[in-house]
This record gives structure tokens, C-alpha cells and sequence, in this order.
């Protein structure tokens, strides 16, 4: 109850399974996986790494992923045989219990250590759906390959070379690119393909789609080493905006493997035209898959200003072995037939911008020429929102030995039925995802069709779309999971009064209705803790801003209110146009707690415009409501964007704030990454103006001069937002003669994880908010 930080849930019908994850203050880390069943309880549990164990990739993963917690963070699950797959220790492990076919092990599953002869960290690992004795993993930016139960271990690609010089060696397989990674939530770059096929030898084939990159033109950044005593400074590529990005393609691993489960043969293949001609235009690969039939690979494509999205379907057939020899090569891209080509089976184009997402499903094919899967669409109405489409595989043009032309692979669509509508959002980033019952023809989602300011999971129907049902209870925020059979989901919910509790609910419905489904209580995986008894909520409030949106806020009051009497406040922002503006207002007392959501209003092209303004619209709106607001004592406090925002607020309206607190604040847009930065502003060439405007650092002659009114916190290590943006936005407000206060972290990156560091961090905040607010 104390300590637990993570909870995921795996249920079969006679058995739910879940680990618990702890990070109790100890020098281990435990890390325990229970199951539970009729017969009782049993437990496993592992040592895992604490903090400064880990390898430099897993810390910069843990980055990109904004992990916190220790311990295993993540894991593949082989449901068929109740093969658990894991990284802990340094190591790779995997346990086992009964699987699909129900059977209970009467004693603890023990994890087992998984050998290898590699050097570095196995990153990334992976069951093989159709072969599970086989795991693959990435080393040292290389994919590999290994039989679990023989101990067989091999390297399956040969693209790094291993050299200390990051500028000589600049191409990597089965791994995610920083921008990737950071702005489009990606973390993988390789996929199994589910199914695998066998021949009357018993050899058995193992397909595995991977992205390889090369970054020869991207360029080289240096951030210090961790080991500061060394003085040393670690090499990166980081594409700033307006320069080169990597360049990617994909590329098709062919094993096969005998009866004994022995490796025979690898085959490395690669698109038999190049994949910049296939599809010329695109910038960034934004997500990969298989169909669940193995038939196709599937990708999603965008071009580099991210207007333009394109879904393919990728046969296996068309790639083709890779070899030096150009015979062998003519030979080998001959043979493919003219009508292998990819198809485009659904296009977005937009004036704006495309947000990526994680919801694809695709149903299996019941006749060679038609497509249907469930997508979901944005740029339609505004809103996010669920469709069953139906393409047209169409016979495209192919012309091995010219560029082909990529509107020649375009599908029509026949059907673009809508499932869901109106002025609320489906929820499909960040790992939230759909259920689709193929029997009862419902698709299960988590939205904000209620309120804006909670998630629930409704169920609807993809064969006749009407009613949308509410399978959660109002009055809490849900995340959801359901189970394979559709019989129960676990939700893990809470509320402003109700701390975190995890219930695992059955699923009835009635067969002459399949959309009258009723939820029922069925068992409590972890019960809420309960408030502490001085805890005082915090209040929720909405209001209709000048912009014409409704913007939702939470105050927090604090504990010693007296009728009238003014206190400080503290503005918690972080803002940006791809997610919520945050008009959320806390009151500083002796603790700064942070608060919630608003409704987005993104500020296309100009970055810290539209933002800052419904911030100040939301302070006037609570210092009307609330009279115990001193909107002559108002701090601004934020991190990243949320720094960059309190830096634009003292600039923009000092009057109004008069501290601003900024955390790793990104100072010139000039020097942050493609894929965030142009998504919302374009190339520099393109928008000066915009550039210019949203460049802190070229405006700090408009910060004020009275002393103890900014002060800047930034992570000496930060490789996502680099020191270099304080650095010149320090020596800017040098040369403009204005005061400041700096506190600098030498061994964070950009987020603070050192107990000591936030420690620090907590009491420097409290500090100078107490002496000069």
C-alpha cells in the first residue's frame, strides 16, 4: 500500500496474475509477481537495479519513457504458453506458468537467467509469437537472435560497428531514433511476425520486420559524462530543427529453424525498390506492425512537416534477399512479381498538423481485394474519433528498374463508417488502446464523453453504430484493460479525493442485446489507502474563455483559510500545443502540490502566444471566485514546455507574475528537435517570425530589473532539452544587465531522479517562494 508504484494485470478464466512493483527505501529493489487462483496465493520475487545501475541506453530509454519507478518496468508475455519475458538485474530472464490451458503451478515460478556471450546490455527483448523458445534482443544497437531452452545465441544484423567514435559509426538496427522516441512515442524498432510457417521437412521459417537507420547526416551533440570526474562529454545525435534527420528504411530477417529447434540459416532482406521511392516524401516511420495473420507488415508513415499521414500494407513478398552481387541482385528483384507492390490503404492530409496514435486494428481478410480495419481520425472533425474502413487493394503500377510513383499504390476507400462522434476525444495515445469482440461486433475504447476531466471505457458497436455505453463508474478517472474473452476488465482508478485503487469488474450481457452489458464488482486487486486526515481536496472549476473554449482548472486551498485573507498563489503550467493548456491554480502555503487539466488551445506556428493569455484569464477567473488570491503575489512554476511558458509569462506579463520559476526551459526554438519543434512551428526558413518571436533568450531585455523575481533550475546531463538553452539565455540576461537566480544539477538529465536531487529541489523551490512571495 506504502510503496507500490506499478500494477499490470494479465487474467485468464480461473486465474488473474499481476506484479507489483516496490520502491521501498531500501538499497534493493524488489520487484514481486503473484498470482492468484481458487487454491490461494503464490509469490516470486527478484532483486532488480536501484538507482545508478543501469547501462547508459537503459538510462536514456528510461528518458524517453518518463519512467520513475525501478524494478521491471515492462515485460512480453507469451500467452499461449505463459511465457513471461524480462530485463532485471542487467540481465534477461523469463518464467513460466501454465498458459492458455489453465494449469496452476503448484509451486512459485522462479524466474530463470537467460546466458549470453554479448557485451553490453540486451535491450528490447521479444518472444517470437509463433516460436516461443526464441527470443530476439538488441545489443549494442544490433539485433540477435536466441533459443531459450538450448542456449543458441546469434547476431542477426551487422549495422554498428562497435567503435567508441560515435561520427564513424552511424547506423543502427532494430532501434528506435531519439525524435522517435521522444515526440512520437516509439521505443522499439523491431516486430515478430505472429505467424510462421512450415514445410514438410519440419523447418520451420521466422519472419522479423526491423527499421534500420543510418544518421551519417544528422548532427553530433556533446553533453557531459555522467562521470564527471573523468571530464568527459558524451556524444549524441540530435537532429536540431531545420537540419538533417536520420534516414530510415525497412528491412525483413528470414530464420529457419529444424525440428530441434536449431538456427539453420538467416537471410538479411531488404525492399526490392528502395524504400525512398516507394514512398517519397516521408520523413518519419511513426509506427509498425504486423497483421494479425502475418499476411502483411503494416506501417505509418508522415512526411516532415506532418500533414500528411499514409497507412501501408507491406507483403513479404516484396523484399528481397540483400547481396553485393548485382546478378544475384537482378535476379533475386526479377523474380518478384509485378503485381507485389505496397498498398496505401488509408491517407490523412491536414492544414495543421497530424497527431500520431496508437490504434490500428485490422480485421482478418475474407476476400483477396478488400481491406477493413478500425482507425481512428482527427483531422475529420477536430475531435478524435473511431471508423471502420473498408480499402480497395487495388492492382497498382510497379516498375523495378524506375522510381515508382507512390499515388500509383493508393487504395480507394469503399466504406468510412463512423463508430463514435462529437465534441469529446477517444483516447489513443500513451498506450491506451481498443478491444474489438469480433463475435458481438463491439469495439471496447477508453474517451471523455462524460467530462473532459475523466476517462472512462464505453463499448460500441462497429456493425450498426448508435448508442455509446458507459461501462465505468462516474465520478473517477479509469484506466483500463480488458481481458482476451471479453468476461472482465480491471480498472485502476481514482479521484481529487480518492487516492488510486485497482478492481477487477465481470463483464454480462445479454445475448438478444449484446450492448446491454452490465458491470459487476467481481474482486479488488489493490484498495485505495485513504486520505491523510488533514488532506484538503482540491476544488475543480470551469469556465467559457475569450477564445470561445471551455477551460477547466483545480485550485487548491489552503489548510488555514480565514475569511478574508489574501495568500500567495502558485501557477503549475506546462502547456504546449500538443496536449492540454493547463489553467491550474495552486495556493502556496507551506507545500506546493501540483493540479489538473483544461481543454486544449495550441498556438499554431507561434509558440508561448495564445497560451499565456488563458493563463492569466484563468488566474482573474479564480481571484473573482475565490477571494483569498493575491494576484499581487502570483508565481509561475513549470518544467520543459511548462519553463519555457514561466519564462514567457514574466516576459510577457509582469504585472501579473511576480516570480517566475523555470525548470530545463527550452530557450530558442532554433536548437530543439524536428520532430516536436516543426510539427507546430515549421522549417526556420519557413517561419523567422514565429522563431523569433518564441525564442525566450531574444527577449529578455522585457524581463524586469527588480531583483528575486526569476529563478532557473536545469539538469547539468540533459540530453533532451541541453544546458546549452540556459547557458545562452544566462549569458543573454548578462548582457541585458537583468537579475536572475540559477540553480544548477550536475548529475540530472531532464528529469530530476536523485532522492537527493529532488530533495533539493523541493526545498530550493519552497525557499524562494517563502522569502519572496
Amino acid at each position: 500500500r506504502e510503496y507500490a508504484t506499478h500494477l499490470s494485470v494479465t487474467n485468464k478464466s480461473n486465474s488473474c496474475r499481476w506484479k507489483f512493483q516496490s520502491n521501498h527505501p531500501f538499497s534493493a529493489m524488489y520487484t514481486c509477481v503473484y498470482k492468484f487462483a481458487v487454491g490461494g496465493w503464490e509469490c516470486s520475487w527478484l532483486a532488480t537495479p536501484h538507482q545508478g545501475a543501469y547501462s547508459r541506453e537503459e538510462e536514456l530509454l528510461r528518458e524517453r519513457k518518463r519512467l520513475g519507478a525501478f524494478g521491471i518496468t515492462s515485460y512480453d508475455y507469451h500467452a499461449k504458453t505463459g511465457l513471461f519475458l524480462f530485463q532485471a538485474s542487467n540481465s534477461l530472464f523469463y518464467c513460466q506458468d501454465g498458459g492458455s490451458n489453465g494449469f496452476i503451478q503448484s509451486a512459485p515460478v522462479k524466474p530463470v537467467e537467460i546466458k549470453s556471450q554479448c557485451s553490453g546490455t540486451r535491450m528490447d527483448p521479444k518472444i517470437c509469437c509463433g516460436h516461443p523458445d526464441f527470443i530476439a534482443f538488441v545489443n549494442n544497437n544490433d539485433l540477435w537472435i536466441a533459443n531459450i531452452r538450448t542456449g543458441e545465441e546469434r547476431r542477426l544484423t551487422y549495422c554498428h560497428k562497435g567503435l567508441d567514435n560515435v561520427k564513424d559509426d552511424p547506423r543502427s538496427a532494430g532501434v528506435a531514433t531519439f525524435v522517435i522516441q521522444e515526440e512520437f512515442d516509439r521505443f522499439t524498432g523491431y516486430w515478430w511476425n505472429p505467424s510462421v510457417a512450415e514445410d514438410a521437412d519440419g523447418i520451420k521459417t521466422l519472419l522479423l520486420l526491423y527499421e534500420e537507420v543510418d544518421e551519417t547526416e544528422v548532427e553530433i551533440i556533446h553533453v557531459p559524462s555522467p562521470a564527471l570526474e573523468e571530464r568527459k562529454a558524451d556524444a549524441y545525435r540530435y537532429p536540431r530543427t531545420g537540419s538533417k534527420n536520420p534516414r530510415a528504411t525497412l528491412k525483413l530477417l528470414e530464420i529457419k529453424t529444424d525440428r530441434r529447434g536449431r538456427i539453420v540459416s538467416t537471410q538479411d532482406n531488404q525492399l526490392v525498390v528502395p524504400f525512398s521511392s516507394l514512398f517519397p516524401g516521408t520523413e518519419y516511420i511513426a509506427r509498425v506492425g504486423w497483421t494479425s495473420d502475418g499476411k502483411f507488415g503494416w506501417a505509418v508513415l508522415l512526411d516532415r512537416s506532418q500533414r500528411k499521414l499514409q497507412l501501408v500494407l507491406l507483403p513479404s513478398a516484396l523484399f528481397v534477399p540483400v547481396t553485393a552481387d548485382p546478378v544475384l541482385r537482378q535476379d533475386s528483384v526479377g523474380a518478384v512479381p509485378s503485381s507485389t507492390h505496397p498498398y496505401i490503404i488509408y491517407e490523412e492530409n491536414t492544414d495543421v498538423w497530424i497527431n500520431v496514435h496508437d490504434i490500428f486494428y485490422p480485421f482478418i481478410q475474407n476476400t483477396e481485394d478488400e481491406f477493413t480495419f478500425i482507425w481512428v481520425n482527427e483531422s475529420k472533425t477536430g475531435f478524435r474519433h473511431l471508423y471502420k474502413i473498408t480499402s480497395v487493394l487495388q492492382q497498382g503500377c510497379y516498375q523495378v528498374w524506375s522510381p515508382c510513383i507512390a499515388g500509383n499504390f493508393r487504395c480507394l476507400v469503399k466504406e468510412e463508417l463512423t463508430l463514435t462522434g462529437g465534441e469529446w476525444e477517444v483516447l489513443a495515445r500513451h498506450g491506451s488502446k481498443i478491444w474489438v469482440n469480433e463475435e458481438t461486433k463491439l469495439v471496447y475504447f477508453q474517451g471523455t464523453r462524460d467530462t473532459p476531466l475523466e476517462h472512462h471505457l464505453y463499448v460500441v458497436s462497429y456493425e450498426s453504430p448508435g448508442d455509446v455505453v458507459r461501462l465505468t463508474k462516474p465520478g473517477f478517472s479509469h484506466s483500463c484493460s480488458v481481458s482476451q474473452n471479453f468476461d472482465v476488465f480491471v480498472s485502476h482508478y481514482s479521484n481529487v479525493s480518492t487516492p488510486p485503487c485497482v478492481h477487477l469488474y465481470k463483464l454480462t450481457c445479454s445475448e438478444e442485446d449484446p450492448l446491454h452489458i452490465v458491470p459487476e464488482f467481481w474482486a479488488s486487486l489493490m484498495e485505495s489507502p485513504g486520505c491523510p486526515g488533514d488532506y484538503n481536496p482540491p476544488h475543480i472549476f470551469d469556465f467559457a474563455g475569450k477564445s470561445g473554449y471551455q477551460l477547466y482548472g483545480m485550485v487548491y486551498r489552503p489548510h488555514n483559510l480565514q475569511p478574508g485573507r489574501k495568500h500567495p498563489t502558485v501557477l503549475f503550467v506546462y502547456g504546449g500545443p500538443q496536449v492540454c493548456v493547463c489553467v491550474c491554480v495552486r495556493v502556496c502555503v507551506r507545500v506546493c502540490v501540483l493540479a489538473s487539466v483544461s481543454e486544449p488551445q495550441g498556438s499554431c506556428g507561434y509558440m508561448g502566444q495564445v497560451e499565456i493569455e488563458d493563463q492569466v484569464e484563468g488566474l482573474q477567473y479564480v481571484a473573482e471566485k475565490f477571494n483569498f488570491v493575491d494576484l499581487s503575489r502570483v508565481a509561475i512554476h513549470g518544467w520543459s514546455y511548462g519553463g519555457f511558458l514561466s519564462l514567457m509569462g514574466l516576459i510577457q506579463r509582469p504585472n501579473i507574475f511576480k516570480l517566475a520559476i523555470a525548470g530545463a526551459p527550452v530557450t530558442v526554438w532554433m536548437a530543439y528537435d524536428t520532430g516536436y519543434t516543426e510539427r507546430y512551428m515549421d522549417v526556420p526558413e519557413k517561419n523567422q517570425q514565429g522563431y523569433e518571436e518564441g525564442s525566450v533568450a531574444l527577449h529578455v531585455d522585457k524581463l524586469p530589473s527588480e531583483p528575486n523575481r526569476l529563478l532557473i533550475l536545469h539538469g547539468f546531463l540533459d540530453e533532451n532539452v541541453h544546458f546549452f538553452h540556459t547557458n545562452f539565455l544566462v549569458s543573454q540576461i548578462i548582457r541585458a544587465g537583468k537579475p536572475y537566480q540559477l540553480q544548477v544539477y550536475p548529475n540530472e538529465r531532464h528529469s530530476i531522479r536523485c532522492p537527493e536531487s529532488g530533495e533539493h529541489y523541493e526545498i530550493m523551490l519552497l525557499h524562494f517562494l517563502q522569502q519572496y512571495l
